[in-house]
């Protein structure tokens, strides 16, 4: 099991249950992946996407980068298409021929201003899993990254290791953290990402209960400057989802969010990928 930043240092959970699995209906071949910037469209959680044109490259410059390939327009005929009933699915990777990964920041717990300013200049789409107790003391900080089309998806309350848990308080987790993100955010979170990776059958029933129709998971996780790999060459591939937290200073080792987030930039141009919204390939549930 590879490492992944944040609260531990570590997924490996002794006692419980940590398991992978990838699960989405359909597979399509995401288009010709042709450098153009998405048209309008309505997101899986029924707020209207926001179209990106791309940054000036003095925006680049000015945090120290230089500019990354073109997102792609997403394909029409999502690659992942969820089910209002039945098990949820794992997700670790988007099955596409685009030349795109996917970015997502968990917990909450750093709420730097300049992260929110760099967000605006280079308009990169991420993904937030937001934990209740990492974020109740300043519900407001994400509401201008949401603005940008970022979508804010649920992390439990207290960040506990779901595996470890009976069915009911794995229940009060998901479903707590998704009436609190509702309620504070407008929308429901459609996916669910279980602290530390860890999750067991329950938390697959559990999050299909509360509202989330997929659990995600990730093949890559960023550190400080660099990241790490679940698969041996260290490559990033199609589709890719990579881990990275909400962290400054203080667990950064003196680097902050701002530096941080470069750095996981940096790494994905250096590859030649695009950064992709993850909820433009995922089809929400039909009622």
């Amino acid at each position: 099991m590879e490492r992944c930043s944040g609260r531990v240092k570590a997924c490996r959970v002794a006692g419980g249950v940590i398991t992978m699995a990838l699960t989405v209906a359909s597979c399509g071949t995401g288009g010709s992946g042709e450098a153009t910037a998405p048209s309008p469209a309505s997101s899986p959680n029924g707020t209207r996407t926001v179209p990106r044109a791309q940054p000036e490259v003095s925006a680049w410059h000015k945090w120290g980068l230089s500019p990354l390939p073109a997102t792609p327009q997403p394909p029409a005929d999502k690659p992942v298409k969820l089910s209002a009933t039945g098990t949820v699915p794992v997700l670790t990777r988007i099955p596409t021929s685009q030349k795109v990964v996917f970015i997502t920041i968990d917990d909450g717990q750093e709420k730097d201003p300049r992260f929110v300013r760099m967000m605006r200049d280079l308009r990169i789409p991420v993904t937030m899993f937001l934990m209740n107790d990492a974020i109740k003391s300043d519900y407001a900080y994400f509401k201008p990254l949401q603005a940008l089309g970022n979508h804010i998806q649920n992390h439990t309350l207290h960040h506990p290791v779901m595996s470890s848990l009976p069915l009911a308080r794995q229940r009060e987790e998901v479903c707590g953290d998704q009436r609190i993100l509702t309620e504070k955010y407008g929308t429901a979170p459609l996916l669910f990402r279980p602290p530390y990776g860890a999750y067991n059958h329950n938390t697959r029933i559990a999050a299909g209960e509360c509202g989330p129709r997929a659990i995600v998971w990730w093949r890559e996780s960023m550190q400080i400057r660099n990241m790490q790999y679940q698969a041996p060459d260290k490559k990033l591939r199609n589709g890719d989802i990579i881990l990275a937290h909400f962290r400054g200073p203080s667990e950064l080792k003196g680097t902050t969010m701002t530096q941080m987030f470069a750095n996981l930039l940096k790494r994905i141009r250096e590859q030649g990928f695009a950064v992709a919204r993850l909820e433009d390939y995922i089809q929400p549930p039909t009622r």
